[in-house]
């Protein structure tokens, strides 16, 4: 069986056993960029990469994407699970899921997505004081081992380029306004 060696992910393992505080391992309100997303108003939301807010909800660009084009989902009161979500909270975020896949199929046509969402740190969460649903678009032929082997992730765009178009072609079908 061949083995493939990707050393720089130990780093990574490491660090999950490191909490940022004494609670469970979230981090304090004040450093989680979600929350200070969902703080921000209407003229800094392009600095936090924030497309839309709902009542509930927040939608924004994720900083460090898988592809072009990957979204984060979520609820704008700090909460780590599902089971902490009103009913309102949940549909919302079910809601502007839909929404999302939506603008990114007209935006930038990708052809399937992965939907998705870390509970806890083993789990992959990089904030899991703060739930929230990624929306990656994906394109046939887009896998490969570069991120394993070379240590980078290939994203086409810059995310303040996309970041215009998503709010362009939002404005265009009529979605929440900026």
């Amino acid at each position: 069986m061949d083995q493939l060696h990707a050393p720089w992910r130990m780093d990574y393992i490491r660090s999950l056993d490191k909490p940022h505080d004494k609670t469970q391992g979230n981090p304090p309100h004040d450093d989680c960029f979600l929350c200070t997303a969902a703080a921000s108003t209407p003229p800094t939301y392009k600095s936090h990469l924030v497309l839309w807010m709902t009542p509930q909800t927040l939608v924004c660009i994720n900083k460090f994407p898988y592809t072009n084009g990957h979204l984060l989902v979520a609820p704008r009161a700090h909460k780590a699970d599902f089971e902490l979500l009103d009913g309102d909270e949940l549909i919302d975020l079910q809601t502007q899921t839909v929404q999302a896949v939506r603008l990114l199929k007209r935006a930038i046509s990708p052809q399937g997505f992965n939907l998705g969402v870390n509970l806890g740190r083993c789990a992959g969460a990089g904030v899991p004081g703060h739930l929230h649903q990624h929306v990656v678009p994906r394109w046939n032929g887009d896998t490969n081992f570069i991120s394993v082997v070379g240590e980078i992730r290939i994203v086409p765009q810059a995310v303040s380029q996309l970041y215009d178009e998503l709010v362009r072609v939002k404005t265009e079908m009529g979605l929440i306004p900026v």
